[in-house]
C-alpha cells in the first residue's frame, strides 16, 4: 500500500483492502476515512467490510463517499471532523488518493 503523508495527522492512499488494516493499526494510525462510493469498481471491498475490520483493530472509521469532481462543503466538513475525532493519524483513501487529498486541501483553505 502506498501512503502519501500530507500532514502529521493525515496520509492518503489508493484503495485499501481489509488485510491492510492490521498494518495501519500497527503503524500507529487511529482512523480510516473512505472517500469512495460503494460499487465504484470491481476490486473494491464494500465499506461495511472495511468498517468491521477497522473496528476490530480499534480504529475510527468514517465513510464519506465522494463522486469524482462532486465534493461538497459538507463533505469537506465531515472529512475535517473525522480527522479530529480520530485523535491521531488518519489514512484517507479513494481509488487513487486524489479525492482524499482534494478534500484535505479544501479543509486547509478555510483554516
Amino acid at each position: 500500500m502506498e501512503l502519501k503523508h500530507l500532514s502529521p495527522n493525515l496520509a492518503v492512499s489508493p484503495q485499501i483492502q481489509p488485510a491492510d488494516i492490521a498494518g495501519l493499526a500497527a503503524a500507529g494510525f487511529r482512523g480510516i476515512v473512505n472517500n469512495r462510493p460503494d460499487g465504484e469498481g470491481p476490486e473494491q471491498p464494500v465499506s461495511l467490510e472495511l468498517e468491521a475490520e477497522a473496528k476490530r483493530f480499534g480504529l475510527l472509521y468514517r465513510h464519506i463517499p465522494v463522486v469524482p469532481g462532486e465534493a461538497s462543503e459538507a463533505d469537506a466538513r465531515a472529512f475535517a471532523a473525522a480527522i479530529e475525532q480520530a485523535g491521531g493519524p488518519v489514512v484517507a483513501f479513494c481509488r487513487t488518493g486524489n479525492r482524499a487529498e482534494s478534500l484535505w486541501k479544501r479543509t486547509q483553505a478555510v483554516s
